[in-house]
């Protein structure tokens, strides 16, 4: 009950002991309500100290992708994992494998059609089937991450040494990927993506929030850890604090390039 008093009382403290600068022309209820109205009101720390950390939530963030796109797995490996291990404690994240594949109802189950193929297809099968079984970010995130950075095999085949290095049963995730279920879960990634407003056009493709656009989607492919550092309320975690966060090991272009150069997609 008392976290209940701290937020109104703290803020009445503000009012009579702050000294906002001239840049502060907000009542004391506001002065908290972001990183940048607490810098100009002067109450930065007061801030972090008394009310972001009772209320700050993580950070949500979505990814749309599919199983076996080249940008999509150098997004894993230079962006998602990397800022995943430095600070899933402020990161919910929703991973959707379905990318820029198309479906069909077929009598009482849908068939898909994938980009790369039907290895992809399965791929994402499998993918949907793990974040559904395994549930917890803290155990799906390595398992997927290691599929999609094996570039050298196929999704089905990395699969089950993966899991093996994780210590997950993979034998359910198959039998899933395999069923009824698995279809009826990749309907429903596919019925996410469909509803992405605006219609994505690209994968990978991300949300923060919920929202997109293409100043998050750039700031996403450049420096994730960055954005989510940046959107998160609360006082932040030491990996937030470096003075440079810069993690620039390929042009903006690159992700363009990659499909239309590559002649064997």
């Amino acid at each position: 009950m008392q976290r209940l008093y701290v937020i109104p009382i703290f803020v009445v403290a503000l009012s009579f002991y702050a000294k906002p600068s001239s840049g502060c022309d907000l009542p004391p209820n506001l002065w908290c309500s972001s990183k940048e109205t607490a810098r100009n009101c002067q109450v930065e720390k007061q801030c972090e100290a008394f009310v972001w950390s009772v209320r700050a939530k993580p950070v949500q963030f979505a990814l749309y992708y599919e199983s076996l796109c080249p940008d999509c797995q150098i997004f894993f490996r230079n962006q998602l994992w990397p800022t995943f291990q430095k600070i899933s404690s402020i990161l919910n994240i929703t991973l959707v494998p379905y990318g820029n594949a198309q479906q069909e109802a077929v009598g009482d189950h849908w068939k898909f059609t994938c980009q790369h193929g039907p290895n992809e297809c399965l791929g994402n099968v499998i993918e949907t089937c793990a974040i559904h079984l395994l549930k917890k970010q803290e155990t799906f995130m390595p398992f997927l991450a290691c599929i999609e950075m094996n570039t050298t095999v196929l999704p089905n085949e990395s699969a089950p040494d993966c899991a093996r290095q994780h210590g997950i049963e993979y034998d359910d995730i198959r039998k899933c990927s395999m069923s009824g279920l698995g279809n009826s879960l990749e309907h429903a990634m596919a019925e996410m993506t469909n509803k992405l407003s605006p219609p994505h056009t690209y994968v990978p493709y991300v949300t923060l929030s919920g929202v997109h656009t293409e100043k998050i989607q750039d700031a996403a492919m450049e420096n994730l850890l960055k954005l989510v550092c940046d959107t998160y309320q609360g006082p932040p975690p030491e990996p937030c604090k470096q003075k440079t966060l810069t993690q620039k090991c390929f042009r903006k272009e690159y992700f363009n390039n990659v499909i239309l150069n590559d002649p064997k997609l």
